[in-house]
């Protein structure tokens, strides 16, 4: 140890920030420890022998720019700065989700202005377009009765997990800023893309709870009164999704 100079203090603290690297499971903070060490590594073979070793230093700034350029893209990604401009405002509809992951899946999408009584889906058809309602109510027709639900949806969605015709016909309300996909393209990039796809079945899970929350919650006391003790579902329990 006595004999140690300050080369050997470099490559051991560039080794020990690898080591860390892997220990870390953050992707980010791994490249980012990662860089160090190969900036440590980059200086130790400059300054390890009288002639610089150029070999060992052309090769470590080529995995350091590589793992920088990786670095960087992992910035963009969670940087709103990722998120395109058209899709900014409604991205509180989704901020589950990274901003790299919310621009892929509106890479994917189209955001239409719909009119008041646009059919959505119809009952026993195959559904080719899976929509989600920014804002504007649904009417559904379903098991003979029709009733509305709110915005922030998605309609067509059971359809596009299981492949199966509709089991409702829906209608926009009035007015709606809608999005759309093809189902027959959302599933091929799925496929290609298994990111994408988590963040597809993340949203879609999140929207499947919300609307089992939403037909779950009891009547209001004053509203059970007012009907005369009359049934306690809300209109639409019986279909927890339009899809």
């Amino acid at each position: 140890m006595q004999d140690m100079v300050f080369s050997d203090f470099l490559v051991l603290a560039a080794a020990g920030m690898f080591v860390l690297g892997y220990l870390i499971i953050n992707q980010m903070m791994l490249r980012i420890m990662l860089l160090i060490g190969t900036l440590l590594y980059i200086w130790y073979y400059a300054v390890v022998d009288d002639t610089p070793l150029w070999p060992a230093i052309w090769a470590s700034m080529a995995t350091g720019t590589a793992n920088l350029i990786g670095l960087l893209g992992l910035f963009y990604r969670n940087s709103t700065m990722a998120i395109p401009k058209r899709y900014r405002d409604i991205y509180v509809h989704f901020d589950i989700l990274p901003p790299g992951d919310f621009r892929k899946l509106m890479s994917a999408a189209q955001r239409v202005t719909r009119p008041a009584g646009h059919e959505l889906t119809v009952e026993g058809a195959r559904v080719n377009t899976l929509h989600y309602v920014i804002d504007g109510a649904v009417e559904v027709e379903k098991f003979g009765e029709r009733f509305s639900i709110p915005d922030g949806i998605f309609v067509g969605e059971i359809a596009y997990l299981t492949g199966n015709r509709a089991s409702a016909s829906t209608y926009l309300a009035g007015e709606s800023d809608v999005l759309e996909w093809d189902v027959a393209m959302l599933k091929q990039r799925a496929r290609r893309d298994p990111r994408f796809r988590l963040a597809m079945d993340a949203m879609i899970s999140l929207d499947l709870a919300g609307k089992v929350a939403r037909a779950g919650s009891p009547r209001t006391a004053g509203e059970a009164a007012g009907e005369g003790q009359a049934e306690a579902t809300m209109p639409g329990e019986q279909a927890l999704s339009p899809g």
